[in-house]
């Protein structure tokens, strides 16, 4: 958490000072997390005031998507950028997916959605991973493709940029919480009609990731099955 939100925080008072019409503020999500999260975010908060940063602190562990969806639905930005605290993907790089936003311009009652990728380091990563870890990639791949979303090669870097209507429109629909919920993001985006942008971004494997590769992978194949199966039959609705 500090790395990340030293960084973050240094890029964005750099560019506040640039242009003083910009503003922001970082939520820092605790998804009832037994370390010291909450803890290490509020000396952020005391240092850059509760305007800036402000912390939340979830009782109960609710899974990645529900304390994603918590930070939106407190967030007042008119553009909501979700981000991983390990740091993988350069907060610098935060231009890059406004380029993929404002490129997508007009947007449909102001909804668009500009999406990290990582899908052009494929090559690179998988001379890193073991037969079986690659195997689990393809697999995974070919699910999001066949039976949710087909047009974003990586659904599941967590680096998005959303303008505020598309994630009221997209959030409030989610029922998915845990590994999965970016697939139903995008896939609720795409029955939506919200224009998506796919944008390159610097990603690095971060080391201390919480994410058991073959357990998790099996419990979003199942989740992929859920989120096609129940929009289908109609037990999942979009207003």
């Amino acid at each position: 958490v500090p790395l990340m939100m030293d960084e973050a925080l240094d890029y964005l008072e750099k560019r506040q000072k640039r242009d003083p019409s910009f503003t922001y503020e970082v939520i820092v999500v605790d998804d009832g997390s037994k370390d010291q999260t909450t803890k290490v975010a509020m000396t952020y908060c005391k240092k850059y005031g509760s305007d800036k940063v402000r912390v939340l602190s979830l009782v109960k562990n609710r899974g990645k998507g529900g304390a994603v969806r918590m930070g939106v639905f407190s967030s007042r930005g008119k553009k909501i950028l979700m981000a991983d605290a390990d740091g993988a993907t350069k907060f610098e790089d935060i231009e890059k997916v406004e380029e993929g936003l404002k490129n997508l311009q007009p947007w449909p009652n102001q909804m668009a959605i500009s999406c990290g990728s990582r899908a052009h380091l494929e090559k690179d990563s998988i001379a890193k991973r073991s037969y079986f870890r690659t195997l689990l990639m393809y697999g995974f791949h070919f699910l999001v493709w066949f039976l949710c979303v087909k047009e974003i090669r990586d659904t599941q870097c967590g680096f998005k940029l959303l303008t505020r209507e598309a994630a009221s429109q997209t959030f409030s629909s989610l029922h998915i919480e845990r590994w999965a919920f970016d697939v139903e993001l995008l896939y609720i985006a795409q029955r939506l009609r919200i224009p998506v942008a796919e944008v390159a971004v610097n990603w690095t494997e971060i080391e201390g990731s919480k994410l058991v590769p073959f357990w998790s992978w099996l419990q979003m194949g199942r989740d992929l099955l859920f989120i096609r199966l129940r929009y289908m039959t109609g037990a999942w609705q979009l207003e």
